[in-house]
């Protein structure tokens, strides 16, 4: 057996083969001469193709050896981040307590077939700015690829833990990377965002709060993790916190918390009672910072001692948990009403009086559909139409107009998604911008490899317990 893999003609058969295969999955012809390379290295050596080698030496150098482990290890990684699994973090707590901040995962890109890149010339393992840098491209726009996907093991299904690129992540503010540069403009003004003027409480203009405005193609946007809840074709609504898809409620799958305001008698809650119930150091600090309206929606607070007034992020367990504390009077459930118009919430229109809470009803585009299209229903589908499948759209005259044709309806050219966090009160997502496109989708998240706690120090910050845990 040693002897038929030494042959010559065996590798070469070997090698080729698996070549091919791989130029069936991309189904780029083109490809197919790169068999002439595979048989000059294996069979006919005519070219010198690892220049840095000495020639016919019978042992090269251990400098030799190094580069030649480095560029294998190179090629071997950048296929397989490509093509088959890449590890991500979780950086927010959006979807706790399914998945927690400094959570290290392998995410599947086979799963739903592999993208490929919409800006192939990038420095490799470098996202969207050079190491080091907070503004310095790592990729040349000069060469787009338009969308393409590989053929996959199957498609985004309900209840999924996706990895995307961020929808609204098109256009960023360098000073400002974190926040959508769209909710900026609807918060600042667009005059004062593309300026990179902010002013403060006295109207006093100050320069830099936002800074250069950068654009970035799909697939050097920021990713974004969260649970697909509807799938193109479904309609999706919230009806007092809970998600109903197709008129059923969702499955009760991860682990969902929301936010509950807390009162007490005054007394310290002891650091250990708050890591028992999951109630982060970050979260601890933000407690007290919250917006004074929701005390509306939680019966009657004027009487309460504003210093005993606490708002945490918690599971449905421990909830009870909290409730059984001596020193607790109260633990209720934050609910936005039903007509309680939050500006921040998508479609971002003063004729849908939507929150987090109280959603929809909003149906998920699918390829193919028509959709017939009015002024009244245009602010749900605009961005869809004009941004992310590239038409030109403007309403004259009471008329839409897309394309400079007048339309009264509108067919769809890809499938989209909606995603949500788990911590349903401390998630930006599609709640807050919309759809997501298929165009978007990275892949699905399979599994922790390792975890460390923020607000703890080493050894100690370790998670051994979700340490190789499948994502539900």
């Amino acid at each position: 057996m040693k002897k038929l893999f030494a042959n010559k003609w065996v590798k070469f058969g070997l090698a080729a083969f698996l070549y091919l295969l791989f130029v069936i999955w991309l189904q780029n012809w083109w490809l197919v001469l790169g068999l002439v390379v595979i048989y000059d290295i294996y069979i006919s050596k005519k070219v010198h193709w690892a220049f840095w080698e000495k020639k016919d030496a019978e042992k090269q150098t251990k400098t030799v050896e190094w580069i030649n482990a480095l560029v294998f290890a190179v090629i071997a990684a950048t296929v397989i981040r490509l093509f088959f699994i890449e590890a991500f973090t979780i950086p927010t707590s959006s979807m706790e307590k399914s998945l927690l901040v400094g959570d290290y995962l392998f995410v599947s890109k086979v799963s739903y077939g592999p993208k490929m890149p919409n800006t192939p010339v990038a420095v490799p393992f470098a996202h969207n700015t050079m190491p080091f840098t907070t503004s310095t491209k790592s990729y040349a726009e000069w060469l787009q690829w338009p969308y393409r996907r590989l053929a996959g093991l199957g498609t985004v299904q309900r209840n999924d833990v996706v990895v995307f690129h961020f929808p609204e992540g098109d256009t960023v503010c360098l000073n400002q990377q974190s926040r959508s540069y769209y909710e900026m403009v609807r918060t600042y003004g667009r005059d004062a965002v593309v300026n990179d003027v902010a002013y403060d409480n006295y109207g006093r203009a100050h320069r830099g709060y936002f800074g250069r405005l950068q654009s970035r193609p799909v697939d050097r946007r920021e990713n974004y993790i969260k649970r697909c809840v509807a799938i193109a074709g479904d309609s999706i609504q919230v009806v007092d916190g809970q998600v109903f898809v197709n008129g059923k409620p969702q499955e009760n799958i991860g682990e969902r918390q929301y936010k509950y305001l807390v009162v007490t008698d005054g007394t310290m809650i002891n650091p250990t009672k708050f890591e028992e119930l999951g109630i982060s150091k970050e979260d601890r600090d933000a407690s007290r910072y919250f917006d004074p309206n929701i005390l509306d929606f939680v019966g009657e607070m004027k009487d309460v001692n504003q210093n005993n007034i606490f708002v945490y992020p918690l599971v449905e367990e421990n909830v009870e948990k909290l409730r059984a504390m001596p020193f607790v009077k109260s633990v209720t459930r934050i609910v936005r009403p039903k007509g309680y118009r939050e500006s921040f919430i998508f479609p971002h229109d003063e004729r849908y009086k939507w929150n987090e809470d109280n959603f929809g009803p909003l149906y998920i585009p699918k390829k193919g559909d028509v959709i017939k299209l009015t002024l009244d229903n245009l602010p749900l589908y605009r961005r869809c139409i004009e941004t992310y499948e590239g038409n030109s759209l403007e309403v004259k005259d009471g008329q839409i107009l897309i394309g400079n044709q007048p339309a009264d309806s509108y067919t769809f050219r890809m499938d989209y998604f909606f995603m949500m966090g788990d911590s349903r009160h401390n998630s930006a997502d599609s709640r807050f911008w919309g759809f997501v496109p298929e165009d978007h989708v990275v892949g699905k998240a399979l599994f922790i490899w390792f975890s460390t706690d923020k607000d703890k120090s080493f050894p100690s910050s370790i998670r051994w317990s979700r340490i190789f845990k499948g994502i539900d």
